[in-house]
């Protein structure tokens, strides 16, 4: 989305051909690889909470699971994001585009230390290193934006 974004302010014959090539792909990263990988997720952590249906009173597991909501909320705005974009929408510039990308990191990097530490956790400190994280990639995302137009 990143690169459809920039396309939009291309010459017409430029942006025709790039945004199609770009929606195409924008669809088959969408259909290939994030629903099925939504759906698998979905699949095994069911499959997973009948096995051990007691972590679900864990606060560890309940955390997870709106951390798992909302990146599935996530994914239903990147294919309005999509479907925007297909239709010439520029709502947002590039650099949006780019931020939403990290977006998915910072949900994943906390959904795995609930999981690996379970109920060991100190919820200060995973918010804090998330803090740092988002800190991180936000000055990444910054140093970025400094050097493109």
């Amino acid at each position: 989305m990143v690169y459809h974004a920039e396309a939009l302010s291309k010459p017409a014959l430029e942006r025709d051909i790039l945004c199609g090539q770009y929606n195409l792909m924008e669809w088959k990263v969408y259909r290939i690889i994030i629903v099925p990988a939504v759906l698998i997720t979905w699949s095994f952590g069911t499959m997973l909470l009948v096995i051990q249906p007691t972590w679900l009173t864990q606060s560890w597991m309940q955390v997870k699971l709106a951390l798992l909501v909302l990146l599935s909320a996530y994914t239903h705005y990147t294919k309005g994001q999509i479907q925007a974009l297909e239709r010439g929408s520029m709502q947002y510039s590039h650099r949006f585009y780019r931020a939403l990308n990290e977006v998915p990191t910072l949900f994943l990097t906390a959904i795995v230390f609930l999981a690996v530490y379970k109920s060991g956790i100190n919820y200060g400190y995973l918010l804090l290193g998330m803090a740092v994280f988002t800190a991180m990639i936000g000055y990444g995302l910054w140093s970025v934006a400094r050097r493109l137009p």
